[in-house]
């Protein structure tokens, strides 16, 4: 089956949800509930569970539970263990899947500890972290998942300040460093992306992929641009395509010629600071740790690979 295929079938969420108008990862969601079958999920608090599932009503088609911040990973790999536990002793049958859901909050701050304790354990599981860059659902406020140089409710610009002045956490390379089977980072509008690595995941757990998803309501830009913007992002080498399958990093998708990060930068709001002469240093700066970053990541893969195959040999 190939990705458009996989698109197509569209299960798993169903329309109705309060999502806001441009939001991202609806589209997410249902890409990657359609690359899998006989999955139960585990959704963290924030933007998705509360606008999937307004009492009485809910959006999902398949197994769902509902966690706080701190303990998505946790919940989820209780139930991995128990279904293992009862598929041993023969009271279940089926092939079952597991799959969490998070952001800032479920997998970048609050809920890292049971996240990484259920990496470490090796449960049998997918992590999906939607990264959107702040506390979207609760009103933007600044969380590490946040860029250097971005304004938020919490990180105002003014005569003190230019916005959030620490770097952004590099949540991939955070798990792998657990030492997992794959690691991956994709974005809403690389969908043949995203569907691949989902599938590649579930061959390969534990795993977790990290999605790419602008908020226009907080990050400001137009409604009409998700696609674009989160485009823009990889072009811009803001958000590589990359994934680490057991040790060995490869580059999914190389620009011919990486565009400057301004491109990326003037089409939100919360970057509109940064593009005046004052700040202009800033960007610079912006600029210099994306050059630096995507070099080291190609020296990653080059070395990568040059290991397996002198392993080989």
């Amino acid at each position: 089956m190939n990705a458009k295929e996989i698109v197509a079938k569209n299960k798993g969420l169903e329309p109705g949800h309060s999502m806001c108008a441009g939001c991202g990862v609806p589209i997410v969601v249902k890409q990657v509930l359609s690359a899998v079958d006989n999955v139960v999920v585990a959704n963290a608090t924030g933007c998705l569970e509360v606008a999937t599932t307004a009492f009485p009503y809910s959006s999902w088609r398949v197994p769902w539970i509902h966690n706080a911040f701190e303990n998505t990973a946790a919940t989820l790999s209780g139930v991995e263990t128990a279904y293992k536990v009862l598929k041993k002793k023969g009271k279940i049958e089926k092939d079952i899947k597991f799959l969490a859901i998070g952001g800032d909050g479920g997998f970048y701050d609050i809920g890292l500890q049971s996240l990484s304790g259920a990496l470490e354990r090796g449960h049998d599981c997918v992590y999906i972290v939607y990264d959107n860059q702040a506390y979207q659902n609760t009103g933007s406020q600044r969380s590490s998942a946040t860029p250097f140089g971005a304004a938020s409710s919490t990180t105002p610009v003014g005569t003190i300040s230019a916005g959030k002045m620490q770097a952004k956490k590099d949540f991939a390379k955070i798990a792998i460093a657990h030492n997992i089977p794959f690691v991956a980072q994709t974005a809403v509008h690389a969908y043949n992306d995203l569907t691949r690595k989902v599938q590649e995941a579930f061959q390969n757990t534990p795993a977790v992929i990290v999605v790419l998803q602008p908020c226009p309501t907080n990050w400001k830009f137009d409604t009409s641009r998700t696609i674009e913007l989160s485009r823009l992002a990889v072009e811009t080498n803001f958000w590589p395509l990359y994934e680490c399958k057991n040790g060995k990093y490869t580059i999914n998708y190389k620009p011919k010629k990486a565009l400057p990060v301004d491109n990326f930068l003037r089409m939100q709001g919360r970057f509109r600071h940064l593009l005046t002469e004052q700040n202009r240093s800033i960007v610079d700066d912006i600029q210099k740790d994306i050059d630096s970053k995507w070099d080291a990541l190609l020296k990653l893969e080059q070395d990568s690979h040059t290991e397996a195959n002198t392993v080989q040999v």
